[in-house]
């Protein structure tokens, strides 16, 4: 009979094996599981730990869903609540496997025991195990099988020095198996084969298995206490057969690269003062070592004043293209975007995050994030997707940009600085996570004019000059390789260049892109700033509060509505926002008269300048509507049953968004199944940033720096509601144009054809084209210099893929 009362460290590694292949997977996977088990407080997983499972793929065997599984077993996670969150998540190829599993599960009820006996007389070594009929045994001599040793009972007769050893039983039924614990046979009288041993003796094949875990730690890592900035070293040595694994903790949390016997930290910081442990395991033991405890001297180093620098305010504009018209599409962008956000909202800057943005979108989005920016204002612009560098000029490249792209249809970032230069900021932070590989199409050398000296400006490149970036392909919500160390730093209270130091660092202790990939940082920041400095009001705060205002405009959501229909059923429709440009919208019937047997609210008759995708409409999960980010359970929605609808590309909104609700329901009463069909029209104006109308050419506007209230001279979009005294009249000329003679950027001018259809060509080294011999690296030809996404060389056996 199934014992659900055991916790899931009971189940071999064999099942939980199984079990992570089937849970490693984007739809019913590790994430939902991770989610599920946040039921129950002690089973939650941090953020941090969450990271540390999705950089498991980095791995060539490495599975975020078994490092997963293993963190619930050291919680001591019982299997019955393991049972109820598979059949929360509907994964019911993976709550038949662990039922089977444990119905069939082995449990060793009496152990063999050491046992020292005479020579010539007789040893019994006994193994008892209960579980499903037909249990095979072999017993083992260290890592050797014992010759007819299939049976419960091991006897050896007569007894003779070459006996001596140390046995172990496996008991096994299909594909699982568990082991007994070692027991150890002397010889009285005779010699051991191996004197002075270390170690309590051994067996001819030198394998020296503790006493009775069949697991050694032969070295314990000691306390520390270290400079700050200086190098940090623990050490943990463990012997056994099969050879040992290592996890260092700090704090009780798994360290991402802590998975070698030393843990090296090349600079250590303040942050990396606590506990530490390591965990060490095979597939059939598991050892702890001591808990050690590192302490970091910062008296040698001057202490940072919180009050010496300050940001008048903090804004970040995120922006991820994926879903490329003319080139290989993308998937990191969307995590990476979901994932900066967060972080950056936990810092207090005001985020707006857009995904897939045509170059007129991306060129307006910028005008609206430098109305946001002022005297001492820290300003961050992220962008991931597809780009290019010429001769130290760098281009985000469009979702619309035509096969061959030259500058004229992308967003050049050194005219993004010296606009925001204009502003007298803070601090301006650029990371550009997009190739840097050169753009042979396109021969212009663009001039920037002068740029002032502010001392006050960040480059973090993903890559190096001329070199690609890459992404981790494991499902369909993975991190590029630069945000993916990114992340783990962002927070910490550091100078911003001494920050990206330490990612970079990271990066260059990554196997798997090590030669490939490299941070580059480019900075001229003569002041201990940092993205985590405290924000002061400046001297104007009428700048302030239409700042304020101007933002928040962009993140209103339409209010829940409660429609109720003629025949006495009541509809909510709820909204939530998963970017700025992206919304869900979920239906939920929440109450029906006893005469409908049925009933289910549909949406339908979408405004057309969103060019909806039916298939992403009305289906019963935000996952199976397109939302990798959002579960069910986090739009916090009634517990009634609900249809979930993702709207992308609200930027596209010319009108108000309007849409249909369509009820469909039976009457219990009616002889004939004749489904009748209520319809009710629902406008709920322009929702997130569709106010700001991205796809309207903006006029460009020179800047100036001696104006700390630029915000009261520009007139908003006609949805907005500033107050009255804060709007004003554009610039009478509607011709000007910022850049040189040679780069014009016009803001009402329409993308145009690159002349000629020239397209970009690159010379790829060897190892590139032998990883994939089956087909190019490239959607198309010769493009490789622009791609974001490609195909990194396989690393042994693993599944995953990496592209850049």
């Amino acid at each position: 009979m199934a014992d659900w009362t055991l916790e899931l460290g009971a189940l071999g590694d064999g099942v939980l094996g199984r079990l992570a292949d089937m849970l490693d997977n984007p739809k019913r996977g590790w994430r939902q599981l991770a989610a599920a088990v946040t039921e129950r407080p002690r089973f939650r997983c941090s953020e941090k730990e969450l990271l540390s499972c999705s950089l498991q793929v980095l791995s060539a065997t490495g599975s975020p869903s078994r490092f997963l599984l293993a963190m619930l077993a050291d919680r001591s996670c019982p299997l019955s609540f393991l049972l109820h969150c598979l059949k929360k998540m509907e994964h019911h190829a993976a709550v038949q496997y662990l039922t089977a599993a444990v119905a069939e599960r082995i449990r060793i009820t009496a152990q063999p025991q050491s046992r020292c006996e005479p020579a010539g007389g007789r040893l019994l070594l006994s193994c008892q195990a209960d579980g499903p009929s037909g249990l095979g045994y072999q017993w083992f001599k260290g890592k050797e099988e014992v010759l007819n040793g299939c049976d419960p009972d091991l006897v050896l007769h007569p007894l003779a020095p070459h006996h001596q050893g140390h046995y172990i039983c496996r008991v096994s039924h299909g594909e699982n198996f568990v082991y007994s614990q070692w027991a150890k046979v002397q010889v009285a009288g005779a010699e051991s084969p191996h004197r002075g041993g270390g170690g309590g003796g051994g067996d001819g094949d030198g394998f020296l298995p503790s006493y009775k875990s069949g697991l050694r730690i032969a070295r314990q890592p000691r306390s520390l206490s270290v400079a700050e900035g200086s190098s940090l070293r623990l050490e943990c040595v463990a012997e056994g057969n099969p050879p040992p694994q290592y996890q260092w903790y700090r704090n009780k949390e798994p360290l991402v690269l802590g998975n070698r016997p030393t843990l090296e930290i090349a600079c250590a910081t303040t942050s990396t003062r606590g506990q530490y442990s390591c965990r060490v395991y095979n597939l059939y033991h598991e050892m702890w070592s001591e808990q050690v405890h590192v302490e970091i001297d910062s008296g040698s180093f001057p202490t940072r004043q919180l009050s010496q620098f300050y940001a008048t305010d903090k804004v970040a504009l995120l922006m991820g293209n994926m879903n490329y018209q003319q080139h290989r599409q993308l998937q990191a962008p969307m995590a990476d975007v979901h994932q900066l956000t967060n972080l950056l909202r936990q810092l207090d800057f005001k985020v707006v995050s857009l995904l897939d943005l045509t170059r007129q979108e991306m060129h307006s989005a910028v005008t609206e994030f430098l109305l946001l920016l002022d005297r001492g204002v820290y300003g961050l612009l992220y962008f991931a997707g597809h780009g290019y560098e010429n001769y130290g000029n760098s281009f985000m490249v469009p979702i619309d940009a035509p096969a061959s792209y030259t500058s004229e249809h992308c967003l050049w970032v050194q005219d993004v600085l010296r606009r925001m230069q204009g502003r007298q900021t803070g601090l301006n932070v650029f990371l550009l996570d997009m190739c840097r590989k050169r753009n042979l199409n396109d021969d212009i050398i663009p001039q920037p004019g002068p740029l002032k000296v502010t001392a006050n400006i960040v480059f973090g490149y993903a890559t190096c000059v001329d070199a690609e970036a890459y992404e981790v392909n494991k499902d369909d919500l993975s991190n590029g390789i630069f945000v993916s160390f990114l992340k783990q730093r962002l927070l910490e209270d550091e100078k911003v260049t001494v920050m990206l130091d330490k990612v970079a660092e990271d990066m260059g202790r990554c196997d798997i892109t090590r030669g490939r990939q490299a941070l580059e940082l480019r900075s001229n920041l003569s002041e201990r700033r940092a993205l985590t400095d405290r924000i002061e009001n400046g001297d104007c705060p009428e700048v302030t509060s239409a700042r304020n205002l101007q933002w928040s405009i962009a993140h209103v959501l339409p209010e829940s509505r409660f429609l109720r229909f003629e025949c006495g059923v009541t509809v909510q429709l709820g909204f939530a926002a998963e970017f700025s440009n992206i919304m869900i919208i979920y239906t939920t019937v929440l109450e029906k008269p006893d005469t409908v047997a049925t009933c289910s609210a549909q949406l339908a008759d979408f405004s057309e300048d969103l060019g909806t995708e039916l298939k992403l409409t009305n289906r019963e999960s935000p996952q199976d509507a397109g939302s990798l980010l959002f579960t069910a359970e986090s739009l916090a929605q009634p517990t009634f049953p609900s249809l979930y609808t993702r709207l992308s590309g609200l930027q596209k909104l010319k009108n108000d968004l309007t849409f249909a609700v369509c009820l469909h329901y039976k009457y219990s009463h009616m002889e004939e199944e004749e489904e009748i069909r209520e319809l009710q029209t629902v406008t709920v104006g322009k929702p997130l940033v569709a106010k700001l109308d991205l796809h309207r050419a903006r006029l460009p506007r020179s800047f100036s720096a001696s104006s700390s209230c630029d915000l009261h001279c520009f007139r908003l979009p006609e949805s907005c509601s500033f107050p009255e005294g804060l709007e004003g009249d554009p610039p009478a000329s509607d011709t000007s144009s910022v850049g040189s003679a040679s780069t014009c950027w016009s803001y009402y001018s329409q993308p145009g054809e690159a002349p000629g259809a020239n397209v970009p060509e690159e010379t790829l080294s060897g190892e590139f084209l032998e990883a994939d011999a089956t087909g190019p690296l490239s959607a198309e030809p010769g493009a490789l210099g622009f791609e974001r996404s490609q195909q990194l060389p396989s690393q042994g056996a693993a599944s995953q893929s990496f592209s850049f």
